[in-house]
């Protein structure tokens, strides 16, 4: 695995400068059980991510990560390094999404994005469509969350 670098800072960034098979590595965020049990307390409280006595009891064996807490984890990391905040148009989907490893207080996370497809559009050659793999990682190398992702990205220059 090659890992590629952006010439352009995340603003100046358009179609044309991402590369297909580029593998972009980014982060790192540490996360806190205070804020696992936070954010869970608000959207997922179920026992494993909020109450420690009866996470203890659980297959878990402790505090994890709601996957959803996860996901707003990895989505800060791509706006912040990986989206274009000029040419990022949005997305429309995910095809996968896995969370194999929990996530738990005191991990430091960071994220890789690997291009698999690129394509200007033929509906609307303002825009390409890139599919990517994204992969957040624990301290350890491992992966914690995976998902295959469509984004639509604003092309510098327009062929028809």
């Amino acid at each position: 695995m090659t890992l590629a670098t952006f010439s352009k800072a995340t603003h100046e960034r358009f179609f044309e400068d991402y590369e297909l098979g580029g593998v972009y590595e980014f982060g790192s965020v540490t996360i806190s059980e205070a804020e696992i049990i936070d954010f869970a307390t608000r959207f997922d409280p179920q026992p494993f991510h909020i109450n420690p006595k009866r996470a203890k009891q659980t297959i878990y064996g402790g505090i994890i990560a709601s996957g959803w807490h996860t996901c707003s984890i990895m989505m800060r990391l791509l706006a912040d390094n990986f989206i274009s905040s000029t040419a990022g148009m949005g997305s429309p989907g995910v095809d996968r999404l896995r969370w194999p490893i929990p996530v738990r207080g005191g991990d430091e996370l960071s994220i890789r994005v690997t291009i698999l497809e690129m394509r200007q559009s033929k509906s609307k050659p303002d825009r390409g469509i890139m599919k990517n793999l994204t992969e957040l990682l624990n301290q350890n190398g491992e992966v914690v969350m995976e998902m295959q992702g469509v984004s639509f990205i604003a092309c510098r220059e327009t062929t028809n």
